[in-house]
């Protein structure tokens, strides 16, 4: 998910067309951030929107104009920093950005549970990865387990804490 404090927002695919436009392959939930001129940071260093189709899901990088020149940049993968993604992305509220929330302590009636370490994307929905607290791990219980990031399960968020209210959370962690 991250590389040196940036986090992986897309990754360029194959070369579209006969004007160096490139398939845009996302792994953000806010493609609103790729606007014209927006400078983008790359394992290649950095390149410059020059324009987006979010219903196309192409993406053309100025000064890469024909289909050779777009092949070259197959594969690279584009990186936002913490700062860019509160510039670029806005949230609604009770929305929260995954970094906001890695790190945070989960507790249930009191109870710390464990620690979010990592939210993994599957096929139902997002599910935080957490690393039970070492008082539960030495009563026995598994070491990590994963809970769904569901209204049913997340009673109250606190960024400024970093610290999470669940209910029902326990009782995964004993199933696990």
């Amino acid at each position: 998910m991250q590389k040196d404090k940036n986090f992986l927002i897309a990754q360029l695919g194959k070369s579209v067309g006969l004007k160096g436009e490139l398939k845009l392959n996302l792994h953000t939930d806010f493609p609103e951030q790729f606007k014209k001129g927006r400078v983008l940071k790359t394992q290649r260093g950095e390149l410059e929107i020059e324009s987006y189709n979010p219903k196309r899901g192409l993406i053309k990088i100025v000064g890469y104009d024909t289909p050779e020149a777009a092949k070259t940049l197959t594969n690279t993968k584009i990186y936002s920093s913490e700062e860019e993604t509160r510039e670029y992305c806005k949230l609604k509220d009770g929305e929260y950005f995954w970094f906001d929330l890695i790190g945070s302590n989960v507790f249930e009636n009191g109870e710390l549970l464990g620690t979010i370490k990592d939210i993994t994307r599957l096929p139902q929905g997002d599910y935080f990865v957490i690393e039970t607290s070492k008082d539960l791990v030495e009563k026995k219980m598994p070491k990590s387990f994963l809970l769904p990031y569901l209204p049913n399960f997340i009673k109250n968020i606190d960024i400024s804490t970093k610290s999470i209210e669940a209910t029902g959370a326990k009782d995964i962690l004993e199933a696990s």
